[in-house]
């Protein structure tokens, strides 16, 4: 199974991805640029996953496609981190 994109291409959808799941989610103030590409891209490999699973070809799809894949896919994710730690009253 090929990722279909380079590493550069990567890191440039992941972290636009993760950024932007990062203003959704009311975090962007606490993440910086590296959490918003490993949120990015591990975003990416958890929504690539999840569509696999409903047979839907990802490699294929184009640069818009993953975008909104890695994006999916970071919301889930930081969701389910904020889940685990909680939330801290002020």
């Amino acid at each position: 199974m090929a990722l279909g994109l380079g590493i550069i291409g990567w890191i440039v959808i992941g972290g636009l991805a993760g950024w932007v799941a990062s203003m959704i989610k009311g975090k962007n103030a606490q993440m910086g640029l590296l959490a918003n590409i490993i949120a990015g891209i591990a975003g990416g490999l958890l929504g690539g996953f999840i569509l696999y699973l409903f047979n839907v070809d990802v490699e294929g799809a184009g640069w818009i496609f993953s975008f909104i894949t890695c994006l999916v896919g970071a919301v889930i994710l930081l969701s389910i981190v904020q889940f685990f730690t909680g939330r801290k009253k002020v």
